[in-house]
């Protein structure tokens, strides 16, 4: 399994649909991931389908926590954390600055 590359494809998803991947691109707003570990706890066959979830759990100021949960009929096949941050040429984007840009984004959406 592709774990990795399914972590980094959800958090790609939830860039789209919080609309955070329209204000990185327009800012030169750029996802890095510094630290990813997972444990498989049962493996997935190929083409088994699976569920994953993506949260958001916890942000300092330079960098957010995440927690990865793949699912098979309910049951934790495999989990992760990620630690990330988003940077532009000048450094480290606070985490703050960008929550602060999706709830705004979400705001002007719900009206």
């Amino acid at each position: 399994m592709a774990g990795l590359t399914i972590c980094d494809l959800s958090r790609v998803d939830m860039f789209i649909r919080s609309g955070l991947a329209k204000t990185m691109l327009k800012a030169k707003w750029m996802p890095v991931i510094s630290e990813h570990t997972m444990t498989y706890k049962k493996p997935l066959s190929m083409f088994k389908k699976y569920n994953v979830e993506m949260k958001i759990i916890d942000w300092n100021e330079k960098s957010f926590q995440m927690t990865h949960t793949f699912l098979v009929d309910g049951k934790v096949f495999a989990a992760g954390t990620s630690k990330g941050c988003v940077i532009n040429k000048n450094g480290v984007i606070p985490p703050e600055k960008i929550m602060d840009s999706v709830r705004e984004r979400l705001s002007k959406k719900g009206r």
